[in-house]
């Protein structure tokens, strides 16, 4: 997906019904047409070649095809050949319907996006067997540490399962003003105690502490689910999917309680309810703001010198800082990896394999050098001309090992909806921590 994109909530919501029964009894046929002669690792392809190589993509997100056709016309050159690359587009918003169809009809092509619900274990998609298991091919191809170990988290976490690939990647953490802080002596805060300290140096001098959009909503849950993960651990918000705790438990609450404390105190600014992302991006880049909590997708605003004011070298970036006694590690970086990319096991033969080989081996470095996007592959090649911000990302993503996913990822619409229109409430002291919380339990009980 793109990285100049604001985060949306992952497709799920809305997902058309088909009997897993109809999907399983598709399975049993084939689409392809086309046997293979030659090309990958006949151990690793376990289906028979399409006549192309056909990838279905949002209408949204063009820079996916554009980066597609410069490896088959570049570094895939041979395995396009083989194979030629075709690309059929969907609307975003017509995803999950679509995918249902083609799979009702024996007909989903070699890779396509999908919704989250659909690729997960008990998902449509993933009862019926009709998700490649990347990990596996990967594997069987011998290119299975061409993924980097926290998009594997990141994808594992959010599908349950290695049936995506990581075009996109984005990391979640506060980015700072590195001259405000020198400024004042600040040093990257550690703990939540080091943040709230930093604050108060920050308000005496007149700047606000964190740049925060109310009208988005989710920056404020995010902030909610961060402290959770740090207070209780990676498996804070798959525990209350699970049913192993709730949302009423005294740590989930506290957490609440310390972000609703946290605008209490004015960190946030004056109107921050009502207050859009591009403004609290203008505040944080502008030096009205010493910090902003975003995802590296914000990268396009730093890397833009009309909207950057205070220079691309004053920006740093930090994980969220940790909580005292709590069983979460600041190396913990929350984070996303896009859409879900699946593969059609059926079509998944010898030159469609070497296709995937190409893309995990190649990706990673025409995406960061041709568009400045950052991806979950490694960058096999020298890339030239990255901006400071983006190649410093870009190292950290290859160093996080171990990942967690953010407030909502694993809620309903519903719960999701709530979670964020209830957070005004919260931070403005007309709903306790605890109603909050529960409330917000109440809706996943219901909508499970």
């Amino acid at each position: 997906m793109n990285t100049r994109r604001t985060p949306r909530a992952l497709l799920g919501a809305g997902l058309v019904a088909l009997t897993v029964g109809a999907l399983a009894a598709c399975s049993a046929g084939g689409s392809s047409t086309g046997e293979s002669t030659a090309g990958g690792d006949a151990g690793a392809a376990t289906g028979t070649d399409a006549k192309s190589f056909t990838v279905l993509t949002a209408n949204e997100n063009p820079t996916l095809a554009k980066e597609l056709d410069a490896l088959a016309a570049g570094a895939c050159k041979a395995e396009n050949d083989a194979l030629p690359l075709e690309h059929q587009t969907v609307a975003q918003a017509d995803v999950v319907q679509k995918v249902t169809l083609l799979a009702s009809q024996d007909a989903l092509p070699s890779h396509f996006i999908a919704g989250t619900a659909m690729v997960r274990p008990d998902g449509d998609l993933g009862k019926a067997g009709l998700l490649l298991d990347y990990d596996k091919a990967l594997t069987d191809l011998g290119v299975r540490d061409q993924v980097l170990p926290a998009a594997s988290s990141t994808i594992e976490n959010v599908y349950g399962q290695f049936v995506s690939l990581p075009y996109q990647y984005n990391l979640e953490g506060i980015f700072y003003n590195k001259k405000i802080f020198a400024d004042l002596g600040i040093t990257e805060p550690q703990t939540w105690d080091d943040l709230l300290a930093a604050n108060k140096k920050i308000t005496a001098a007149g700047i606000t502490p964190l740049a925060v959009s109310g009208a988005a909503m989710w920056p404020v849950t995010r902030l909610i689910g961060m402290y959770a993960f740090r207070e209780l651990g990676t498996t804070a918000m798959t525990d209350i999917r699970d049913g192993k705790a709730k949302l009423t438990d005294e740590a989930y609450v506290d957490a609440a309680q310390a972000v609703a404390d946290l605008a209490k105190s004015g960190a946030f600014g004056d109107g921050f309810i009502s207050k859009d992302p591009a403004a609290a991006t203008n505040d944080f880049l502008t030096g009205t703001a010493a910090m902003k909590f975003d995802g590296t997708w914000l990268l396009s605003n730093i890397n833009d010198p009309e909207q950057n004011k205070i220079g691309e070298e004053n920006v740093g970036f930090m994980p969220f800082p940790a909580v005292d006694g709590g069983k979460g590690s600041i190396d913990q970086w929350p984070a996303n990896a896009g859409t879900a990319f699946a593969m059609n096991p059926k079509s998944f033969g010898p030159k469609t394999a070497d296709w995937l080989s190409c893309i995990a081996e190649n990706y990673g470095a025409q995406a960061l050098q041709d568009a400045g996007v950052i991806s979950g592959f490694k960058v096999n090649q020298e890339v030239t001309d990255l901006p400071v911000m983006t190649e410093t990302v870009q190292q950290k993503v290859a160093e996080v090992t171990e990942t967690v996913l953010w407030f909502e990822a694993l809620m309903d619409a519903k719960s999701t909806s709530l979670a964020q229109s209830n957070m005004s409430l919260l931070v403005n002291g007309q709903l306790s921590a605890a109603d909050y919380m529960s409330q917000l339990q109440q809706s996943i009980d219901q909508n499970k």
